[in-house]
């Protein structure tokens, strides 16, 4: 019994992905892509690229040590044009030597390194949402292949229904020949469409295996056997808020420009630090004294470099420069989106009102093809005649296909054209 159990347990964690990929949703097939698309590891790279620049950033807070080392000679030294009786005063040697140690502690940086750390945090979030936006283009291509091959099996579909019609009619004729009421003309007649069937059916086998070839591709999974699940009808309604990445994005430079900004004031104020220094040289910290020595000092240094002052008014001014350039970018891509949202919202609006008289009009073709079979069965009627009625009715079922799934496919482009 125990055996049995652990048969079956592993037959079905093994079954797990068969029955996993029974059917795909148009949404699965998207995060699919999203993961498989090789941009998608810039991800961990620009969180990476940030942990190490901030963790490189907090470190100019540790203590800084420097080491330097020098031997000069000098044409000339300080000397004293003095002469004392009795006194013996020292001359400095033309040659010194001194090698020093300096250990500095920053006390106070004017905001430099906090705002160094949101400047890049900033470019950072400009690079995520940067990759959002091109991640985001893969949605509308999955939606273009996804409907593609859903019109396609939908096609394949009517095309059994129409065979299945051609063969009702080649059995008719057949019988008809037989009994000498029909011409041998009439068989090759609709012998001739049920071979154009069967080349639309090749035809349309090939659109799909390129389709799923490609989506294959795009998701990382192969997609042969596996079914894609027609989408249900969503409520949509006409959007006024744009919601797609580049909006994000243009708002992630702005934030950007305003931090950068900051960062001028931050680079014009004093620092303040501690420092000790130890080293060796000669002369030491006694200038009179002409041989080596350790020597040491320490204090408080106050470090401001007005040289920047000159450029800030400048860098201002580039940055705000910078900024109205991407409000226009934004206002621009507002606009061409209200277009495009207004084109497809009409799109819709067609699509929906031609499904409403697609019933209507198959069934008056299978009225009128019910009548020529009856027409043709009496002698009224030519076998040209009843398959063009069979494939009039064929062509407005698949004007019906045709027109679900364009609508379900300008309702999903619309979403993505709005961001939601």
């Amino acid at each position: 019994m125990i055996c049995c159990i652990h048969v079956l347990s592993a037959f079905l964690i093994a079954a797990q992905p068969l029955f996993a990929h029974q059917g795909l949703t148009i949404e699965e097939c998207q995060q699919k892509a999203r993961d498989n698309y090789p941009l998608i590891l810039q991800h961990d790279y620009i969180n990476l690229s940030e942990q190490y620049t901030i963790s490189n950033i907090g470190k100019l807070w540790l203590p800084q040590i420097a080491f330097q080392a020098q031997a000069v000679y000098q044409s000339d030294v300080v000397h004293f044009p003095l002469s004392l009786p009795g006194v013996d005063i020292p001359t400095i040697d033309k040659d010194q030597y001194r090698a020093a140690i300096d250990v500095s502690q920053t006390l106070w940086d004017g905001g430099a390194a906090r705002t160094q750390r949101k400047i890049v945090e900033a470019g950072n979030e400009v690079d995520r949402q940067n990759m959002e936006v091109n991640l985001y283009t893969l949605r509308e291509r999955v939606n273009q292949l996804f409907f593609g091959i859903l019109t396609i099996d939908e096609q394949l579909k009517q095309l059994d229904i129409l065979e299945k019609d051609l063969q009702t009619s080649l059995k008719l004729a057949a019988a008809f020949l037989q009994n000498g009421a029909a011409m041998q003309s009439d068989v090759d007649a609709v012998q001739v469409e049920i071979l154009n069937t069967g080349q639309q059916r090749i035809e349309l086998t090939s659109f799909r295996k390129a389709y799923t070839a490609m989506l294959s591709i795009m998701t990382g999974e192969t997609l042969d056997d596996v079914q894609l699940i027609k989408p249900e009808e969503l409520a949509v309604s006409r959007q006024t808020d744009i919601l797609r990445p580049e909006m994000q994005l243009f708002s992630r430079q702005n934030d950007l420009f305003d931090i950068r900004s900051g960062g001028i004031r931050a680079r014009n104020m004093p620092r303040l630090s501690l420092f000790v220094q130890g080293g060796y040289g000669k002369p030491g910290l006694n200038m009179l004294s002409n041989g080596f020595e350790f020597f040491a000092a320490g204090g408080v240094r106050l470090n401001w470099n007005f040289g920047n002052l000159y450029s800030s008014k400048n860098e201002r001014g580039l940055l705000a420069n910078n900024k109205n350039m991407v409000n226009v970018q934004r206002e621009t891509f507002v606009f061409n989106t209200n277009l495009q949202l207004t084109q497809a919202w009409n799109e819709i609006q067609k699509a929906r009102e031609l499904m409403q008289s697609d019933d209507e009009i198959i069934n008056l073709r299978h009225r009128v093809k019910t009548a020529g079979e009856s027409k043709y069965k009496n002698g009224v009627y030519t076998v040209n005649d009843l398959v063009k009625d069979i494939n009039a009715e064929s062509r407005s079922r698949q004007a019906k296909i045709l027109h679900e799934v364009q609508y379900l496919m300008r309702i999903y482009h619309y979403m993505v054209i709005a961001g939601k």
